[in-house]
């Protein structure tokens, strides 16, 4: 029985934190793409697939684990009963989002020869953390491809989307890696050429002259309310009579945005402190997260408040945290075995919206919600009915601390905006509170971490982007084209010398 090649896995888990570096608030995608070369490069040159598995797994599990370290920070909130979980958590999120990338160098690995090797695994982890953001219910968090959001290169999300620069990324890291001699000069001479020509594409992109602003004045509310205070009695009618404060102060914005959540009790149509937020508002509408009820089922929703504390629209998430807004299967649960405690439908965690919507507000135009979660699936923002004039993000990342996990959301939010071309903005809690032009840059924002209020104008739109219009379906064709240039399966692929362990 082999020994354990503990060497080995301790030099693959490392490289996968490393590569979790292009990820912000870091945002180092120089020491990334490096991280990522070396990865595929050990895939490539494992003994066999199973080998190549080992690696890719233990990698996966570093990136993951570095990258989502924020997870521990919801078992923290109330640490003497949860904290003992957060270890728990984190490992059981990295390894088991590393079985993707476990997959993907299996495949990699049963290919001939070390350039098939390195190219396969490119693609098929490509096409890995593509399935990533739709297999139950997805995740597309930290993908390869976010290295690039602070950078000219995000750009080309427009074009390509997220899952593009994730090939991208990987193509660039497995080419310079994938041959030796000549053809590693040749080959590291064309990666140095592509990721040259991304840069250029996008600058190019940002020079271009920015649309017209619809000279919307929005005010972005920010009452940075602490997690473990949120639902204390006296804080709660603290921090509602600041955002109340925020919201009556001059000169009069056209719009007043408050975060997730952001009322401190059940929201009722007409009720005291719907009317409060009219009186304070005087004639201004306030779109504000809210929890509501219809019979037993609870809602996350967004709600825009008009004279009398009346809702002029209202928006309900669709796009639940599983185990943290509803327990999957609960309905079945209670229908198989009556156990209500897992059932939304009857008062436990969230019922899930009907779906993507698009809220004419008439003189503010249209705009697609987002909530919380919501604002990491680009699949989501396509499956609205119509396209919008901007996006409206809010959330209360409070839940993920200080470290990383705002953020990173912050930057998926961002590349939303480049992805359809449309303004987007964005009121945490605690932060990040901005807003974003149409090309993903921040045209004005908050200190993360304080309470306060900004008042800015609206940017414009630009007209729908290739990704908006066609998706995810000129990537896949691509992939699947390239797929059939790079596998071939044999019983025994014949092997180059074999380099490395797990």
């Amino acid at each position: 029985m082999a020994r354990p090649d503990w060497r080995g896995a301790g030099i693959s888990f490392a490289l996968g934190m490393v590569a979790a570096s292009g990820q912000a608030p870091f945002a180092a995608w120089w020491l990334a793409l490096p991280a990522f070369a070396a990865i595929v490069a050990r895939v490539a040159g494992a003994a066999d697939a199973r080998q190549a598995c080992r690696i890719g797994w233990i990698a996966g599990a570093g990136y993951f684990c570095a990258a989502l370290n924020w997870i521990v920070q919801p078992f923290l909130v109330d640490a003497a009963r949860y904290g003992w979980m957060a270890p728990f958590a984190l490992l059981l999120m990295g390894f088991g989002l590393a079985l993707f990338w476990a997959a993907a160098a299996y495949l990699a690995g049963r290919q001939a020869g070390r350039a098939r090797r390195a190219l396969g695994f490119a693609l098929a982890l490509t096409l890995a953390e593509t399935a990533r953001g739709w297999v139950l219910t997805g995740f597309p968090w930290a993908l390869p491809g976010h290295i690039w959001i602070d950078t000219p290169v995000a750009q080309l999300a427009a074009y390509i989307g997220p899952n593009g620069l994730t090939l991208l990324t990987l193509g660039l890291a497995a080419l310079p890696v994938a041959w030796a001699g000549r053809r590693r000069v040749l080959a590291s001479g064309l990666a140095a050429l592509l990721l040259g020509l991304s840069f250029g594409a996008g600058a190019w992109r940002l020079a271009q002259p920015e649309p017209e602003s619809p000279g919307l004045r929005l005010r972005l509310v920010q009452p940075n309310a602490e997690q473990h205070l949120k639902w204390d009695p006296l804080q709660a009618e603290r921090l509602f009579q600041l955002q109340l404060d925020y919201t009556a102060a001059l000169p009069r914005p056209d719009l007043v945005i408050w975060p997730e959540t952001a009322l401190p009790y059940l929201y009722e149509a007409g009720g005291s402190a719907a009317q409060a937020i009219a009186d304070a508002a005087k004639g201004v509408p306030v779109a504000l997260g809210v929890q509501r009820l219809e019979g037993e089922a609870a809602y996350n929703s967004l709600v825009v408040i008009g004279d009398a504390g009346q809702p002029q629209a209202v928006y309900d998430k669709h796009h639940l945290v599983p185990f943290g807004e509803y327990v999957p299967l609960g309905e079945w649960a209670y229908r198989l075995f009556g156990l209500r405690a897992f059932a939304a439908q009857r008062g436990y965690g969230y019922s899930a919206g009907p779906g993507a919507a698009v809220l004419d507000l008439a003189g503010l135009g249209k705009v697609l919600p987002l909530i919380c979660y919501e604002a990491v699936f680009p699949q989501d923002l396509r499956a609205a009915p119509g396209r919008p004039d901007w996006l409206l993000h809010i959330t209360n990342d409070a839940w993920f601390g200080t470290w990383t996990g705002p953020f990173q959301h912050a930057a998926q939010a961002r590349l939303r905006a480049v992805e359809q071309g449309l303004p987007l903005v964005r009121v945490a809690n605690t932060g990040v509170t901005q807003i974003v032009d149409a090309r993903g840059r921040v045209v004005a924002g908050l200190e993360f971490g304080i309470a306060a209020y900004l008042d800015a104008d609206l940017p414009g739109p630009l007209p729908i982007t290739p990704f908006a219009r066609w998706g995810e379906v000129p990537l896949l064709l691509l992939l699947a084209g390239l797929a059939l240039m790079v596998f071939r399966f044999r019983k025994q692929p014949p092997l180059d010398a074999p380099q490395h362990g797990a």
